[in-house]
């Protein structure tokens, strides 16, 4: 078994209405897609799980629980699982604008190559200079140039 977090909604039920209890094992048949009915969905870190609430279940008051599962499929942001116990109920971590900001920066630099937006966004994680100013600088170097409608 693996640690594992889990979202719910207030009343620990999940997506589709699956009820949780801790202590009580769920289980699931490993088959089909993902985000089908053959599995049970968690994921690796707890701050990834809020991140993602938004496009994933999208929980108005989420509870995040800690778990132990068998993971049997990952697709990079959550986890597939054949089984889960909740352990402990844990306190929603709060996930900042800076941290949104942060996280969106660093995946557009992995497909990103113009030298002035990568050396905004450098300046901008090594907390150099974070002011709108600089931010509009790099967009407008960079920003393709798009024609009038």
């Amino acid at each position: 078994m693996t640690e594992v977090y889990k979202l719910t909604d207030k009343n620990a039920r999940t997506y589709g209405g699956l009820q949780w209890e801790i202590g009580e094992e769920r289980t699931a048949c490993g088959e089909g897609e993902m985000c089908g009915p053959g599995w049970l969905h968690a994921y690796r870190d707890p701050a990834l799980a809020v991140l993602l609430n938004p496009i994933h279940a999208d929980f108005m008051f989420p509870r995040l629980f800690r778990g132990e599962g068998i993971i049997g499929a990952d697709d990079g942001l959550k986890i597939g699982c054949t089984s889960i116990v909740l352990i402990e109920e844990l306190p929603v971590p709060p996930v900042t604008l800076a941290q949104r900001v942060e996280i969106a920066i660093r995946c557009s630099m992995r497909s990103c190559s113009d030298p002035a937006w990568l050396s905004w966004a450098e300046n901008w994680l090594a907390g150099r200079d974070r002011s709108e100013r600089a931010a509009r600088a790099a967009r407008a170097t960079s920003a393709p140039r798009r024609s009038p409608r």
